[in-house]
């Protein structure tokens, strides 16, 4: 594991609050992650981000930028020159939330002169793009999976991107996930907390800040 400090922290748009009602859009016993919390298989090492819970699959690495508090900013798994960056957010009880997420995107690369379409995987409508850098184009995929009451954001960068053999294991990762939403009410969208295991923060505070 990697982790950096960092400062601050975004936050997506506050729709309303979501309160802890039990959701209807839970699934039944499913075969493959990303698990709410209440439907996880049991016996697998984890480790354990708070609202997220990252497998540990032999090849990837956990990249993380905190605070110096511990607070997680950012969750990137890295391997063989892919990466994948997790985001996990409040959602309704209802409804899911990727289909307007997706929207967004789309409407934010598109102005920042990004060519993008829309694709089918697995979990279902996807964003395929590539985006314009001084080093050139870099290629992205952004995959939601709404759950029960909480939305998982998934971008693939590099390779794994465009070739399902390059994402295969950082794709095992996002079947193993589990998200603990936690009880509280929370605002549509809000990122869910994540923080370091109490043994890696105290490592983060003894460690000096990550410099350019």
């Amino acid at each position: 594991m990697v982790f950096s400090r960092g400062r601050g922290r975004g936050r997506h748009a506050q729709d309303g609050p979501v309160g802890p009602e039990t959701d209807d859009l839970a699934p039944g016993n499913p075969t493959q992650g990303p698990y709410d919390v209440t439907e996880a298989p049991t016996g697998v090492r984890r480790l354990d981000l708070g609202s997220l819970q990252i497998p540990a699959i032999e090849g990837v690495e956990v990249r993380v930028q905190a605070n110096p508090d511990g607070a997680i900013q950012q969750v990137v798994l890295a391997n063989r020159g892919s990466a994948l960056q997790l985001g996990v957010f409040a959602a309704p009880r209802t409804e899911g939330i990727w289909d307007e997420v997706r929207v967004e995107i789309t409407e934010s690369l598109r102005r920042d002169g990004a060519s993008i379409r829309e694709a089918t995987g697995e979990y279902g409508p996807e964003l395929v793009a590539q985006v314009r850098t001084p080093d050139g184009g870099t290629d992205l995929r952004f995959v939601g999976i709404d759950g029960p009451r909480w939305m998982v954001r998934a971008l693939f960068q590099g390779p794994a991107a465009v070739d399902p053999a390059a994402a295969a294991t950082l794709t095992e990762v996002l079947h193993g996930l589990v998200v603990d939403r936690g009880q509280e009410a929370k605002p549509v969208r809000e990122p869910l907390p994540l923080r370091l295991p109490r043994e890696l923060a105290e490592q983060s505070r003894q460690s000096p800040p990550a410099t350019a």
